[in-house]
């Protein structure tokens, strides 16, 4: 498990992360997501204890992690701007990374490289971007950690490359419990093969959950509205996140059970009205709009 306590991070007079606490659970994948500037990379880069936080402390299975080899060798960073050297191949890679991590399994990466169809002997400074990113996660998953960090890690790849990788990355938690933290904008990617998700925004977390939970709890209603007596009931009655609307139709964001909604709107008897799961762009959209980040506001 991955906790994190408390922790907090400036660069100069730039708060890059602001009192985070975090839990991080083994076996499940868990996506990071947030607004520009929020703060995931300099995360992630404290979780591998790149960076040393300026308050708070991060354990890894109990274990701090800067300044702690044991800690650091249970994980796999795969930054968003990878480094790769000039004239390096991914053979060469194959032997740096055994440098580093005792249990790479260099049968593994050779087999995988070929499935890739990726060529051993090439110079990675003449692959594409999706290239060096299936490169990048091919040594992450080889290298036998615990632990695999993914910065933006489907950007670039083609969408039969982003379900090859998906597939990767299931396989391994089902057979050794791997426990991929992927960090990305795009949500959808994130939908289908992550279980937990944080949400960061402005250095903080403005939520930490299991996804199916959270869209049991947040809905989408769309409702026709006709009398100002109505839409009081309605914003009093109901726990509202957003509301919008367009003419006498209205589409309100709620907190709630389905069932505690529905239930509600039945006895309302509105002239019409629906109930609707938020996907988890949707989710975003609204919690960091309930924290002043309003898209609508940068349209005007």
């Amino acid at each position: 498990m991955i906790e994190v306590k408390n922790i907090s991070k400036s660069f100069e007079d730039i708060k890059a992360i602001d009192n985070i606490t975090a839990h991080i659970e083994e076996g499940h994948v868990f996506g990071l997501i947030g607004t520009n500037g929020a703060g995931k990379s300099t995360f992630m880069r404290m979780l591998t204890g790149v960076l040393k936080p300026d308050a708070g402390e991060i354990l890894i299975d109990g274990e701090p992690v800067f300044d702690n080899p044991a800690s650091k060798g249970k994980m796999f960073y795969i930054s968003d701007n990878q480094f790769f050297f000039s004239s390096g191949t991914p053979k060469d890679m194959i032997k740096l990374y055994k440098t580093y991590y005792p249990g790479f399994d260099e049968e593994k990466c050779r087999d995988l490289l070929k499935r890739f169809d990726l060529n051993i002997d090439r110079k990675v400074n003449t692959f594409s971007k999706g290239m060096k990113k299936q490169l990048s996660v091919i040594c992450g998953i080889c290298a036998g950690t615990k632990y695999l960090l993914c910065d933006e890690t489907f950007d670039g790849l083609d969408p039969v490359m982003r379900q090859a990788v998906k597939a990767l990355f299931v396989k391994e938690i089902d057979e050794r419990g791997l426990t991929p933290i992927i960090a990305s904008h795009n949500l959808r990617e994130l939908e289908d093969i992550c279980e937990y998700v944080g949400l960061l925004h402005k250095g903080g977390i403005l939520l930490e959950k299991d996804i199916d939970q959270m869209k049991l709890s947040i809905h989408k209603l769309q409702v026709v509205v006709k009398e100002e007596e109505m839409l009081l009931k309605l914003k009093t009655g109901l726990e509202v996140v957003t509301c919008d609307n367009r003419g006498s139709l209205y589409t309100i964001t709620v907190r709630g059970t389905r069932e505690q909604v529905t239930s509600f709107m039945e006895a309302l008897d509105p002239v019409f009205y629906e109930l609707l799961p938020l996907s988890l762009e949707e989710i975003f959209i609204s919690e960091t709009e309930v924290k002043g980040y309003d898209i609508k506001s940068l349209l005007d």
